[in-house]
């Protein structure tokens, strides 16, 4: 079946928290809790809680790019210094190490930082395509749940929203 949009535009912050969990307890065909998001100019705790946890990537990429960067810089700074093996000296190491360990800590951080930077991107799905559900009420003072599932659960979800009182509700169907 194929997957539409409707949100409701809550006035009353518990309302939408009863609703959520209306939501959480119905076992909707073609309806998933993950397909569910929460639209306010303010963040609500309680229900953000009620979405249940949401998977967060953003540490991985921070870590793998710490780790690619001081791996990296520590061997392209030492491989350049280990070319000129037949200069003389002196006694001091082919590769020095305490020397080498600013460069490597300011690649590691590098790296790092530009990761996550495209960490954020990648999981705030940008560019992507916005859903053409919005309401400029929702960035003054309204709270809006915006859900995609199946166009045969779409009617419930709708019946619940009217029983918990929305203000409004705008649907994108095909």
């Amino acid at each position: 079946m194929s997957k539409v949009h409707t949100m409701a535009l809550f006035n009353d912050f518990e309302e939408a928290g009863n609703a959520l969990q209306e939501l959480k307890d119905s076992n909707l065909a073609g309806f998933r809790m993950q397909d569910v998001t929460i639209k306010s100019p303010i963040e609500h705790p309680e229900l953000s809680a009620l979405l249940g946890p949401r998977p967060v990537y953003v540490q991985l990429f921070t870590l793998f790019g710490a780790v690619f960067g001081a791996i990296t810089g520590f061997t392209l700074i030492a491989s350049a210094q280990a070319n000129f093996l037949l200069q003389i000296r002196g006694g001091r190491p082919v590769v020095p190490i305490p020397p080498n360990m600013v460069l490597t800590y300011e690649l590691f951080i590098l790296c790092g930082v530009l990761m996550t930077a495209l960490g954020c991107f990648i999981g705030w799905k940008l560019p992507g395509n916005r859903s053409p559900l919005y309401n400029e009420r929702v960035s003054e003072d309204k709270i809006a749940i915006l859900v995609k599932a199946d166009s045969a659960a779409i009617t419930a979800i709708n019946a619940i929203f009217t029983r918990h009182r929305s203000l409004e509700i705008m649907g994108e169907y095909d």
